[in-house]
């Protein structure tokens, strides 16, 4: 990570959402893992939930915490793999404005390093919606861990080097 020590680190506000039609609080290993580490990164996590693997219930979650001035940023695991319950893209269509496609593209080259070739199963993908950040990660422990550890923690850093998604928070609203 190339870390501006002489920048000032800048805590977002990041909602998180697992998507499963299995995993309850009880059981929600990746949401704990990645609530985990947005705390560790000095991040807050203000608001986290898990919904059914439905599109519209996704999409409707999502319009809620994209109209919510507090959060900066949403986190999702679960749902972006080939199954027919595997919806969070769809859901991520219905509300998108712009897709950061080097996201997903730079997920997978991560992925492969750990998985091999079955790294091609995942849609993990990001867009921005209405001024927010939208990261899909697959549902598994070590992809969000690849996912916050490879791209997340060094993106939603300001202090990231030579550039990151908060010094352009300001300006997603832009016409």
């Amino acid at each position: 990570m190339a870390i501006d020590t002489d920048r000032t680190f800048k805590p977002i506000n990041i909602a998180l959402l697992t998507v499963s039609d299995t995993r309850g609080p009880e059981d929600d290993t990746s949401g704990d893992i990645l609530a985990q580490r947005i705390r560790d990164a000095g991040h807050k996590l203000v608001a986290r939930a898990i919904e059914k693997d439905d599109a519209a219930r996704i999409a409707n979650r999502f319009n809620n915490w994209i109209d919510d001035k507090g959060i900066d940023a949403i986190v999702s695991t679960g749902g972006t793999g080939l199954t027919g319950r595997d919806v969070t893209p769809e859901a991520l269509d219905r509300v998108k404005e712009k897709e950061i496609p080097g996201f997903g593209e730079l997920f997978r080259w991560l992925s492969y390093k750990t998985i091999g070739t079955s790294t091609v199963q995942s849609r993990a993908m990001a867009v921005v919606s209405r001024g927010t950040y939208i990261f899909a990660l697959p549902g598994s422990n070590g992809a969000v861990k690849d996912g916050w550890d490879g791209i997340l923690a060094e993106q939603l850093d300001s202090r990231n080097r030579p550039c990151n998604f908060v010094e352009l928070m300001p300006r997603l609203r832009e016409v």
